[in-house]
């Protein structure tokens, strides 16, 4: 998808990759709140 540097104003590529890295990191929060 599509996004923007907001130092830069470029566009650039946002891998769908680079998302999923995302939810084990809110699945580590989680644990470590509990």
């Amino acid at each position: 998808r599509t996004g923007r540097n907001p130092s830069t104003g470029a566009a650039i590529e946002i891998a769908a990759k680079k998302v999923i890295k995302f939810v084990p990191a809110k699945v580590l929060t989680d644990s470590i709140n509990k």
